[in-house]
């Protein structure tokens, strides 16, 4: 091949290079919407046989150029007629555009990750699917990287710089999913540990390489993928540790169920007409918050309602499963726990419309949950907590019903029989009593700071950096349906 043909044969390869490149891109960003089969089948025969002519005909090209005086010109469109300058221009800003979507749904998915995991602040996510639910989009994070690439952008004005600062981050992040191959090859392929280790000296070895050449490009431009990445692990670090250093307090100063039981049925405090719906994080047992509050307000409402909202990976949760609902404690508490379930897609309801069906479903439980005429006894305060999948209020358009049936089952059933019966209908009613005075929201507002003592790390972590976090993430989503005239909000200080 002659200097006059390299070029010509030059600008097929690289073009080649920029296409398919970023098409493997778009394959990751599309994972979620083709087969791995047909992933594996693209790569395999289109994707790798094109990148490897195109990094032949880059290398063919600078051998033929590299005598060039300005380094300046060595350079992807300086191959590029002048006559194709403009049409290959177009290709590659298309062709960046599917790169940077790859990149954008990428980033959307680890923050998802990261952020169930209890490792970044919440953002608000948005599933643009009702079918696939990897699909999403989060506009905080959007806008993010759109600040950080103008920002880029305007400080640098040269691509060199930029081309060291996507240089250093590409071979970082081959060489870290190298390391992680490794621990898939031993852990989840079940393969030999000398295996991991020779796959990581073969291949960790070549990138090593290219790394430490990449580092020799730090101060110009190489430097700005490092401080992101220091500066997000900083943001990952802080909230993790205090969101587990909350989540552990939240477990060791929980109410046990026999303090409870040790008060009576008025819980030492003075019982006021209406529901009172406490707000909670935990799934079981009784938050601290509660003692907090009857502790310096003793009354409370003559039925209390521990409510749990979770989020469950599916589109769609049925109204008839959408309700988990026991007691805590034997009936004469008044005393329940509520857990609802809401799937990706569902919308939460107005106030009114939730109040109508967490009070159905809690009737519903009370009614399911009297001693059948066979005489078995499930309401023992021994038992731990008993939860029943309950329907909302459109499987039950009669809303609150009062046992019908009592009179005809009165006659048959025993002394025990009857006495749950009456004590089940006595349950109904104050509920609807209970319902007809009105519903208050407890929401409890946690302030975790450090425990006197605490090392000046610490101090600077939970008060400084995981406070400024927490003011300024998205709250909880129920606490935006919740209506302002009757919400009570409770704070209690966390001291880790």
């Amino acid at each position: 091949m002659d200097d006059v043909e390299v070029p010509a044969a030059c600008i097929i390869l690289i073009g080649l290079f920029a296409l398919q490149h970023y098409g493997s891109e778009a394959m990751f960003a599309d994972l979620g919407h083709f087969s791995q089969l047909s992933i594996k089948i693209a790569f395999t025969s289109v994707v790798y046989p094109s990148l490897i002519l195109a990094y032949m005909g880059q290398a063919a090209y600078l051998s033929q150029h590299h005598l060039i005086e300005s380094d300046y010109r060595i350079g992807f469109y300086v191959s590029v007629p002048e006559k194709l300058r403009w049409p290959v221009l177009v290709i590659a800003i298309l062709a960046a555009v599917v790169g940077s979507q790859a990149i954008i749904t990428g980033t959307f998915s680890i923050i998802k990750q990261c952020s169930a995991l209890g490792c970044f602040p919440r953002v608000k996510i948005v599933h643009t699917s009702s079918k696939i639910h990897g699909q999403i989009y989060i506009p905080e994070i959007n806008w993010i990287l759109m600040l950080l690439c103008l920002a880029v952008t305007i400080g640098f004005r040269d691509t060199n710089r930029l081309g060291n600062a996507s240089g250093l981050a590409v071979i970082t992040v081959m060489l870290v999913t190298t390391c992680l191959m490794s621990l898939v090859i031993v852990l989840c392929w079940h393969q030999s540990v000398f295996f991991a280790i020779g796959f990581i000296f073969f291949f960790g070895t070549i990138e090593a390489l290219y790394f430490s050449a990449s580092l020799i490009k730090f101060l110009e431009g190489a430097w700005v993928p490092i401080a992101l990445a220091f500066i997000f692990l900083i943001v990952m670090y802080v909230w993790h540790y205090g969101t587990l250093k909350k989540y552990e307090f939240d477990v060791q100063n929980k109410i046990s169920i026999n303090w409870l039981l040790s008060l009576g049925p008025s819980l030492g405090i003075v019982r006021v007409r209406g529901i009172g719906i406490i707000h909670t994080e935990l799934v079981s047992g009784i938050p601290a918050i509660f003692s907090h509050f009857v502790t310096n307000l003793p009354a409370f409402h003559q039925v209390l309602v521990f409510l749990c909202i979770k989020s469950v990976p599916v589109p769609h949760v049925r109204p008839e499963e959408r309700f988990l609902v026991g007691h805590i404690g034997p009936r004469e508490f008044r005393l329940y726990r509520c857990i609802v379930r809401y799937g990706y897609r569902d919308v939460h309801k107005d106030d009114l419309d939730f109040e109508k069906d967490l009070v159905c479903s809690v009737a519903e439980s009370i009614r399911s949950g009297k001693v059948e005429i066979n005489g078995v006894d499930d309401n023992s305060e021994k038992d731990e907590e008993k939860m029943t999948v309950v329907g909302s209020s459109s499987t039950h358009p009669e809303g609150i019903k009062m046992c019908d049936d009592d009179a005809d089952n009165a006659q048959v059933a025993g002394t025990s029989e009857l006495k749950e019966i009456r004590g089940a209908r006595e349950e109904l009613q104050e509920l609807m009593e209970a319902r007809e005075a009105g519903i208050a929201y407890i929401l409890g507002h946690s302030y975790v700071k450090a425990k006197p003592g605490s090392s000046m790390v610490k101090k600077l972590v939970i008060n400084y950096g995981y406070d400024f976090l927490r003011r300024n993430s998205r709250g909880p989503s129920y606490a935006l349906c919740v209506p302002h005239a009757s919400t009570l909000e409770v704070g209690m200080n966390y001291l880790v």
